[in-house]
């Protein structure tokens, strides 16, 4: 299947649930986030510094099987105007290079970062703090949307 931001080719794709995946992908790092089998709620997981793309995908690839992962959720970074940008591309050819690890959704991130940075702001943490949490967040913020989005209804 390839990557897809249709919900129910998606959903269709995982008929028996499982655990999901969510990454914000950026060009350092890659953050992750977890959720359960029931699609009810997502948490932030590890952070995967970037490398080489096959290294990148061979850490994805031990989570997914450490983690009995079903599919992923990456977060495509949309314009504000909904347009695609080069950022938008080179997610697209990264989701569709991890496309034999499980069927993927790709879900508006627009506004996920900025979300993050305000809650971790009102919690008054560091900028130091938040800049090693950002990603991982990021991701939970993503995955959070799309199973609430999926399991709507």
């Amino acid at each position: 299947m390839l990557p897809t931001t249709a919900l129910d080719a998606f959903r269709a794709a995982l008929p028996q649930g499982g655990r999901l995946l969510g990454l914000d992908v950026g060009t350092k790092t890659i953050g992750t986030a977890l959720c359960d089998a029931e699609w009810h709620f997502a948490s932030p997981a590890q952070l995967i510094r970037r490398t080489k793309f096959t290294a990148d995908k061979a850490a994805l690839a031990a989570l997914i099987a450490a983690q009995a992962v079903r599919g992923l959720v990456i977060g495509l970074p949309l314009n504000l105007d909904g347009s695609d940008s080069p950022r938008t591309q080179s997610t697209r050819a990264f989701a569709r290079n991890c496309a034999d690890l499980g069927p993927i959704l790709l879900w508006d991130e627009r506004w996920s970062t900025q979300a993050v940075e305000q809650q971790m702001i009102a919690e008054d943490l560091s900028r130091a703090k938040r800049a090693e949490r950002v990603d991982k967040l990021a991701a939970s913020y993503i995955l959070q949307g799309a199973i609430d989005a999926l399991t709507m209804g």
